[in-house]
């Protein structure tokens, strides 16, 4: 069962926006810094284990008494007591100078405690910057298949129809007729991972290239189209699934998004301009919810619900309102006259999931 989520009565100043995030970075640093004590006292403790020897604790007292007559150079010597706090035999006592030459800690010793602090200051590090943005490390693997995407993309947008498809539009009389042959055939194309689009919402200042697929491959490159759902254009469901909190974290403020924002899908063979309805959160396994047919065409965006949480889902619907035929679908007055073919087949509703 949905249980919608309430909106503000109106939005939060710049100024409330900018008291929040301050105090979200304080309370991250405060956390790094009482981490980072941990972290060396973690590494303190491993030097002096190191340091240990068998048990034996060095007991430091000044020499026996010179006895008259006889000359001898003050030393220091070890002393341990004779039987532990439960009656056990202490170790036997060595000379001081040797002992400490064994139990002085080497260099590697101390290049070990040093790394460990480092690390212990790196890991610190990372989680404040996820908690403050997002996870850096995945951040720059999906900055870096972004770029490949988009490369990947534009080559798909530059692709001419081929012959049959050509002589298929021709046979083809309205702008949506064309929008969803299209789109049936970038659906039949389409690889698991490969580019299919790039969403853009302005209230949020998001533009990524969207996948086909949402296996774990997949969204690590961007966000992607639900397989149980249908491409924009063939007046279905369609879903597309992004992370909050890495690999770019493209849906993480999804949740800021009201009633009549828009939501932009430029598909290689069409413009899509949707406007946010309603959100919910829903449980995880309730992926009916988001791939459902509505009985008209929509767009939902699923994400994971509170950040650094996947207890549920967040998703957010939006109605299509307009859509524009990009140049791959050219009118059948400009196309080469062929014989007709068979119109393209009817929008189809998004399967259910099993």
């Amino acid at each position: 069962m949905l249980s919608t989520l309430r909106l503000p009565a109106r939005e939060a100043s710049a100024t409330d926006v900018a008291a929040r995030a301050t105090d979200a970075a304080m309370v991250a640093a405060q956390a790094a810094i009482r981490a980072a004590d941990a972290a060396i006292k973690a590494a303190e403790a491993a030097v002096r284990l190191i340091d240990e020897h068998e048990g034996e604790v060095i007991v430091l007292q000044p020499a026996p008494t010179q006895q008259p007559g006889r000359r001898s150079e003050p030393e220091l010597i070890a002393s341990l007591p004779a039987a532990g706090p439960f009656g056990e035999a202490a170790p036997l006592a060595r000379p001081f100078g040797e002992g400490a030459r064994q139990r002085r800690p080497g260099r590697a010793t101390r290049a070990l405690a040093a790394a460990l602090i480092v690390l212990g200051t790196l890991a610190l590090a990372d989680v404040a910057v996820t908690l403050v943005w997002q996870e850096p490390i995945s951040a720059v693997y999906a900055k870096l298949r972004q770029d490949h995407l988009s490369g990947a993309l534009r080559k798909v947008e530059r692709a001419l129809p081929t012959p049959a498809e050509r002589r298929a539009l021709a046979g083809l009389t309205s702008e949506p007729a064309r929008i969803a042959f299209l789109a049936s055939a970038l659906e039949r194309r389409a690889r698991d991972g490969s580019p299919v689009g790039r969403i853009r919402i302005p209230r949020i200042g998001i533009s990524f290239v969207v996948v086909s697929g949402t296996g774990t491959s997949a969204l690590e490159s961007g966000p992607g189209i639900y397989p149980q759902t249908v491409f924009p254009g063939l007046g279905g469901t369609t879903a597309i699934a992004g992370h909050r909190t890495t690999y770019l974290a493209p849906f993480r403020h999804i949740d800021a998004l009201r009633p009549g924002s828009r939501i932009m899908l430029d598909m290689p063979y069409a413009r899509f301009t949707y406007a946010v309805t309603s959100s919910a959160v829903v449980a995880p396994t309730d992926v009916r919810a988001a791939v459902s047919y509505a009985g008209y065409p929509r767009l939902v965006l699923s994400a994971c619900t509170p950040v650094f949480s996947a207890a549920k889902r967040l998703l957010v619907f939006a109605r299509l309102q307009s859509s524009t035929l990009r140049q791959g679908g050219t009118p059948p007055s400009r196309l080469t006259s062929g014989a007709r073919t068979p119109a393209a087949r009817p929008a189809v509703r998004a399967r259910p999931a099993a």
